[in-house]
Formats: C-alpha cells, structure tokens, sequence
C-alpha cells in the first residue's frame, strides 16, 4: 500500500498525537478520519483482489493439465500474495512435476506449505499446551502433553508417615467343581416284574 506526499503528513500527525496526546484542530480530525476511510477502502478492495486471484487459480486447477502454463503463473502472482499452498496446489504440482517449471515451483511450495504447518503447530501448542514433534514420516505434528499419575508406593510412600489404608482382600477362584456341579446319575427303572407286582 503506498501513501501520497499529503497522506503522509497526516500519518506523520496522527503518529505524533498518538505518541504525545494534544488537542486536534478540526482539520487535523477531518483529515484523519479521510485516511482512515482510504486505508479501509483499500484493504477491502485487496480481499476483494485475493478472493478474485484465488478463484482463478482453482478454476485453472480444475482444467489442468490442459491450463499449465496459467496455473503456474497464478499460483505465482497467488504465492507472491502471500498464499499459502493447499494441499490441492500440492497434489496438482505432484502431477505435474515432469515440468521443470512446475517442479521448481513445488519444491517452493513444500516449503511454503511446512513452514505454515510449523505456524499453525506453534500457536496451537501455545495455546493448548501441547508440543511440537517430528513423526517417523517426516511429518511435524503435534503431540499431546501426557498427565503424571501418582501410583500409589514409591518414595512418596516411604516418606509418608500415614498408613495406606488396607486393599480389599480379592475373591478366590472358585474350584471346577463348584462352578460346574457333578451330574447326579439317573435311577435305573424297577423290573418289569416288581411292576407287575405292584
């Protein structure tokens, strides 16, 4: 973003009011708030022109192989914006790699790509308390903190000069028997003469 000659010197003013605070002249003010706007207006015709840029450069994704030659020049003009590659942009520039332009503009974006990684891993590990380590792949990823339990024992329990109170005494293991009771053996019927008999 560049300033005129006479945006500059209302920059330079408000800068000075901002370090040492005096009363404004009304024109001071008037001037302020116009920078102000500009300033404003300008930032939002630049999200305007980012999510203008990055269309196109999905849309030229889209129609790739066919669209080289453009895609590589916006994911340029995109990088130069200060994008950070996706890992679509990653995926096609794979494909592609056969093309020394694209390869040379992969291995830029794998760097570009790992160093947002390691951005991104550093806020959430400040935030959340978590640390950054390497995995066996290459991968940075974040490993959670792990909770120190106290296990009952150890010197802590040397020291201590309280009692541990008792532990239950654990259940015996019931016997074959008691689990699965013998089969009583069935009772042969009479004779037939006893049942004649009777």
């Amino acid at each position: 973003m560049a300033f005129s000659a006479d945006e500059l010197r209302v920059l330079r003013r408000a800068l000075a009011v901002a370090l040492h605070p005096a009363p404004l002249q009304d024109e001071d003010v008037q001037d302020t708030l116009r920078l102000a706007e500009s300033v404003d207006e300008a930032v939002r015709e630049a999200g305007r022109l980012r999510a203008f840029l990055l269309d196109d450069l999905a849309r030229y994704r889209e129609a790739l192989p066919g669209s080289l030659s453009g895609y590589l020049e916006l994911l340029q003009d995109a990088l130069a914006a200060g994008y950070d590659p996706a890992a679509d942009d990653l995926a096609a520039l794979r494909a592609l790699r056969r093309n020394p332009a694209a390869a040379a503009l992969l291995a830029r974006c794998q760097i570009l790509a790992e160093r947002s990684v390691r951005a991104r891993l550093a806020r959430v590990s400040q935030a959340t308390g978590t640390t950054a380590v390497r995995s066996p792949q290459g991968a940075v990823v974040a490993a959670p903190r792990t909770r120190l339990l106290a296990l009952p024992g150890g010197r802590a329990a040397a020291d201590d000069p309280k009692p541990t109170p008792p532990v239950p005494a654990e259940r015996p293991v019931p016997k074959p028997s008691e689990v699965f009771p013998p089969r009583r053996r069935p009772v042969p019927p009479p004779p037939p003469e006893e049942r004649v008999a009777g």
